[in-house]
C-alpha cells in the first residue's frame, strides 16, 4: 500500500515526501506480505505507526516517530559510544535545540539560564578532545604553571643578562646569531642558560628540601618545542663552564706555556705537522663534555654549532660518527692536542667506551638530546652504559627534549627523582603560524587513492610557487617538501610513484646508508635559498624521466625537491628551509604530530602542513588536532 500510494504522487511530491534513505528501507525493511511473515514484533509496532496512505506531511520526511525521547547526539548508545566523534558533534555550540520533548521556555527564563561554556574553556564540557584524550601519550603541564613561566622570563631581553664571558658573548653576535637584526634569547634559552650557570629563572625545581642524589651534581631536563634553539640553550653554558675551568686548570696552564716555546723553536711550522710528536695534552682522549644525539645528521648538526663558537673562544670540539673513517675517528679522540667536548652517536661512543673505558673517566658535563629517543628501547642499553660509565664524575646531566612522553616522565621519576624541569611555556603546543590542511582521500576524484593525492598535494604547492618568480627571470625558486609516512617499507613505494609523477623525491628510511642520508639532507638544512637556472631544470628533467623510464612527453615539476622519510628525519634535525609537510600517513600519537609538523615553521618562520585522511584513518584526532592548533592549546 505505502508503495501504491507512493507511485502514484508527483514526481516533485516524492522528492519532497521521500525518506532520506528510502532505496536502503526498500532493500531491509519487511514491505511485502511474503516477508512480514518472518518480521520481528519490533518492525510490526514500527509498521503500525506508518499511514496507511500516503500523507504529504512533515511527519513522513521524518520518518522516526517524535514523541520517543532520543538519546542526544554526544551521548550515542552502545559501549563503543563517543568514541568516533569530532569536534563539531561534541561543542555544545553548535548543536541544535533542546529536544521536542523538553518544555519550552519563556523569554523571561531563557535568559536566566547559565549561558553556554566557552569553547575554548579548559573547565568546560569534559567531552571535548575525546579522542586524543582515549590516546593520551605526554605528560601534562598545567597551564597555570605555564603562566608562571612566561610572567618571569618575560624581563630577558638581551644574552648580555647572561653571566657569560666576553669572548662567547662575541661569539653569539659574531658567528652564531650573524646576520640578524634583532637578536633575542628564545623561551627556552631565557629559561636553561641562567638555570645551568646556576641562577634560578623560571625554573620547576624540587621540593627545598630536596637533596643531590651526588655530591656537586645536578640534573636537569630542557623540554621545548622544536626549532626553539634547544642546542645553543646548553652549549652556551658548557662552554663558559669549560672556559672558567681551564683558565684554573694549572697542569692545563703549564701544558700552554710548553707548547709557545716549542711554536717559537720551530719558526713558525704548523702545529699540525709536529703535534703528534710533542707531549700528550691534559685532555687527551678525555674530553670533559659529551653530547650523545641519536643520528649522524645530528651530530654534524651539533658540531657546526658548537664550532662557531669555539673557532672565537679557542675549545677543540671533536664528532665521532658513522659517516667518519675510522681513522678519522680515531684521531679525533686521540690526538695529542687534546679534546674539550666529544658530539657522538651511543652506539660508537660505547663500543669504544668498552675498549677503553678511559675516555670517559674525566666527563663533567653528559647531555643527553632527544632524549626521548635515546632512552627508548633502541638506543637505551648503549645509552644507559655510557651514562653508568660517566656519572662517578659527571657535575651536571642534561636531558633535552621537545616532548615529554609519559614513558619518559616515569623514568625520571625512577631513576632522577630530584631532576630540575625547565619547560617553555609552549611546549607540546604546535604553533599558531604553522597551518594544518586535510585532505579527505576517500572522495573525488582521489577515491582512496593516497598516491594520486599526495602527486597532486605536491603539485598545487609547485604551481603556486611557480606563481612567484625569483631574483631572475632565468632562475627558478625550488621548495624542499618533507613526505612522512608510518612504515619504511612506504618511502620507497612513494617515491617512486611521485618520480613517475615528473616530482624529484627521494625515499630516507632507516636502511638508507647514513652517509647518504646526510647527503639527502644537506639541502634541507640550509637556510638559504635554493635557486637553479632553467637549464639546470632541463637537466634535472631528463634525469628524472630517465629514473622514472617514462617518455618526453611525461609532465616535470622542476621547481620542488621531495624527502618521504619515516620518522627518522623528524627528530631534531634543523630544517630551517622547510615551508611544507605531507602526512602521507596520520600519525600513531600526537608525539608523532608534534616531530613531523616541527619540521616547518622552524625559529618563528611560517609553515603549512598537509595530512591525508583515508577511510581507515582517525579523522575524529586529526579534527582536534587541528582545534588544538588553531585554539593555540597543548595537545595531550
Amino acid at each position: 500500500m505505502w508503495r501504491t500510494a507512493r507511485e502514484s504522487v508527483c514526481l516533485i511530491c516524492r522528492s519532497a515526501a521521500q525518506p532520506r534513505n528510502s532505496a536502503l528501507l526498500e532493500s531491509v525493511r519487511p514491505w511485502t506480505s511474503s516477508q512480514r511473515a518472518f518480521a520481528t514484533r519490533r518492525d510490526r509496532d514500527r509498521d503500525r505507526d506508518r499511514p496507511a496512505r500516503m500523507v504529504l506531511s512533515d511527519r513522513v520526511a521524518r520518518g522516526p516517530r517524535t514523541d520517543v525521547p532520543r538519546r542526544p547526539r554526544d551521548r550515542p548508545d552502545g559501549p563503543w559510544a563517543g568514541t568516533n566523534r569530532t569536534v563539531a558533534n561534541i561543542d555544545p555550540d553548535r548543536r541544535r535545540g533542546p529536544p521536542r520533548s523538553a518544555p519550552r521556555t519563556s523569554p523571561a527564563s531563557s535568559r536566566d539560564r547559565e549561558p553556554p561554556k566557552d569553547r575554548g574553556s579548559r573547565d568546560g564540557d569534559g567531552n571535548r578532545f575525546k579522542a586524543l584524550k582515549m590516546q593520551r601519550a605526554l605528560t601534562t603541564i598545567p597551564y597555570r604553571e605555564r603562566a608562571v613561566v612566561k610572567a618571569r622570563i618575560s624581563d630577558v631581553e638581551s644574552f648580555d643578562q647572561f653571566n657569560l664571558l666576553p669572548q662567547l658573548r662575541d661569539a653569539i653576535y659574531e658567528e652564531v646569531l650573524k646576520g640578524l637584526v634583532d637578536v633575542k634569547p628564545t623561551p627556552v634559552q631565557k629559561l636553561a642558560v641562567p638555570a645551568l650557570l646556576g641562577r634560578k629563572i623560571g625554573q620547576r625545581s624540587p621540593a627545598p628540601s630536596a637533596k643531590k642524589t651526588e655530591a656537586q651534581r645536578e640534573e636537569f631536563l630542557l623540554a621545548a618545542e622544536t626549532g626553539s634553539g634547544k642546542t645553543l640553550a646548553y652549549l652556551l653554558p658548557i662552554i663558559n663552564a669549560l672556559k672558567v675551568a681551564e683558565a684554573a686548570d694549572p697542569a692545563v696552564a703549564a701544558y700552554n706555556q710548553r707548547l709557545e716555546a716549542e711554536k717559537m723553536r720551530r719558526g713558525g711550522t704548523p702545529v699540525s705537522e709536529w703535534i703528534d710528536n710533542f707531549e700528550p695534552h691534559p685532555n687527551h682522549a678525555r674530553p670533559r663534555a659529551v653530547v650523545l644525539v641519536p643520528t649522524a645528521e645530528l651530530v654534524d648538526q651539533v658540531v657546526a654549532a658548537a664550532k662557531k663558537i669555539s673557532h672565537v673562544v679557542k675549545l677543540k670540539v671533536r664528532a665521532l660518527s658513522s659517516n667518519l673513517k675510522p681513522t678519522k675517528i680515531e684521531r679525533n679522540m686521540y690526538s695529542h692536542g687534546g679534546i674539550d667536548m666529544v658530539v657522538a652517536t651511543p652506539h660508537l661512543l660505547a663500543s669504544m667506551a668498552d675498549k677503553d673505558p678511559n675516555i670517559l673517566s674525566r666527563v663533567h658535563y653528559l647531555v643527553i638530546d632527544e632524549a626521548d629517543s635515546l632512552l627508548d628501547r633502541s638506543f637505551s642499553p648503549e645509552t644507559s652504559r655510557i651514562v653508568d660509565r660517566a656519572m662517578p664524575s659527571v657535575k651536571q646531566l642534561i636531558l633535552c627534549s621537545a616532548t615529554i612522553p609519559r614513558r619518559l616522565d616515569n623514568y625520571l621519576a625512577t631513576h632522577f627523582p630530584n631532576i630540575h624541569r625547565i619547560a617553555t611555556p609552549n611546549l607540546h603546543a604546535i604553533p599558531r603560524r604553522v597551518q594544518l590542511g586535510v585532505i579527505d582521500v576517500s572522495r573525488d576524484p582521489y577515491r582512496n587513492n593516497k598516491l594520486l593525492a599526495c602527486a597532486d598535494a605536491i603539485w598545487s604547492i609547485g604551481k603556486d610557487a611557480a606563481l612567484h618568480e625569483g631574483a631572475s627571470k632565468d632562475e627558478l625558486d625550488v621548495k624542499r617538501i618533507m613526505v612522512f609516512v608510518n612504515e619504511r617499507e612506504t618511502t620507497q613505494e612513494v617515491a617512486e610513484y611521485l618520480v613517475s609523477k615528473g616530482i624529484d623525491a627521494v625515499a630516507l628510511h632507516r636502511d638508507t646508508p647514513e652517509h647518504r642520508q646526510s647527503e639527502m639532507l644537506t639541502s634541507f638544512t640550509r637556510s638559504e635559498p635554493l635557486r637553479i637556472t632553467k637549464d639546470e631544470a632541463e637537466q634535472n628533467k631528463q634525469a628524472l624521466l630517465a629514473k622514472a623510464g617514462t617518455g618526453a612527453g611525461t609532465r616535470h615539476l622542476p621547481n620542488t625537491k621531495v624527502i618521504v622519510a619515516t620518522d627518522l628525519a623528524s627528530r631534531g634535525i634543523d630544517t630551517l628551509a622547510v615551508r611544507h609537510v605531507v602526512l602521507y600517513d596520520v600519525p600513531h600519537t600526537t608525539i608523532d604530530f608534534i616531530h613531523r609538523l616541527g619540521r616547518a615553521g622552524r625559529m618563528g618562520r611560517r609553515g603549512r602542513g598537509v595530512v591525508l585522511v583515508g577511510k581507515d584513518d582517525r579523522r575524529d584526532v586529526v579534527a582536534e588536532v587541528k582545534e588544538s592548533m588553531f585554539m593555540g592549546q597543548a595537545l595531550i
